[in-house]
């Protein structure tokens, strides 16, 4: 009942969004930077709720908000503010997916994504996570649902997830900066290597997937070989003790 409850509280939150037009606002800068300012001295606070929602509910593409952060907090405090947000938000995912398990997961995060990264769900694989929260065009939004299903603690996964973000979030601080600046030159000479970033990421990103898949699944059979082989070798030291006993 707690489950189908809240599915109805989204889906009417997510339909209200759509009809009042509200999906619109959260995708336009000069919208979200115009409401951002009229909220006076609290505006921090809703710059800051703006980046939870966008991890959680995801109306809003995360590319504008880190803009925004740049734009009108300078790079250090933009990064500050666009990392708190981006770690509430990353934590409640989290922890929704924990409470209410992969039924609800699944509501949000398409079946497809949810098999690619599947062997996550079996053990920790912490150092492989952060790997992925590294690269461009991975879905780190659904990885945070996904992840809730694993085996990762909750300070584990906040730790992986801020620093994993933190070189995405720096570069998109870092070019709202510039064009607040009307430094165009350099904010297309940073795009303009982003892009290429990215574009070397989609192309490798489903071998990278592969390898880390085989990487992963590999270790763990390595590290299961081992306990299964310390086990053998605890055992048969204990065959022994009791014989030398029985003599």
């Amino acid at each position: 009942m707690r489950l189908l409850l809240l599915f109805f509280i989204i889906g009417g939150i997510s339909w209200l969004v759509y009809i009042s037009g509200l999906w619109e606002f959260f995708t336009s800068k000069q919208r979200l930077i115009a409401f951002l300012d009229s909220l006076g001295p609290f505006a921090i606070v809703g710059f800051v709720v703006l980046q939870v929602l966008q991890v959680v509910v995801a109306p809003i593409p995360g590319e504008v908000t880190g803009l925004i952060g740049g734009y009108l907090y300078g790079p250090v405090a933009g990064v500050v503010l666009s990392t708190i947000g981006l770690t509430l938000g990353s934590y409640i995912a989290f922890a929704l997916a924990r409470v209410f398990g992969r039924p609800f997961v699944e509501r949000f995060v398409e079946k497809s994504i949810i098999r690619r990264f599947d062997y996550l769900l079996h053990h920790k694989g912490a150092f492989l996570v952060f790997l992925l929260f590294l690269i461009p065009g991975i879905p780190k939004d659904y990885l945070c649902y996904i992840l809730g299903l694993g085996h990762l603690t909750t300070m584990e996964f906040l730790v992986i997830g801020g620093v994993g973000r933190l070189f995405g979030t720096i570069l998109l601080t870092v070019g709202g900066d510039f064009i607040r600046h009307h430094q165009y030159k350099e904010f297309s000479i940073l795009a303009g290597i982003t892009i290429i970033v990215i574009l070397l990421a989609m192309l490798f990103k489903k071998k990278l997937e592969r390898l880390f898949r085989i990487w992963h699944i590999t270790s763990y059979k390595k590290k299961k070989t081992k306990q299964i082989k310390s086990r053998g070798k605890h055992s048969s030291a204990e065959k022994q003790s009791l014989s030398e006993g029985k003599e």
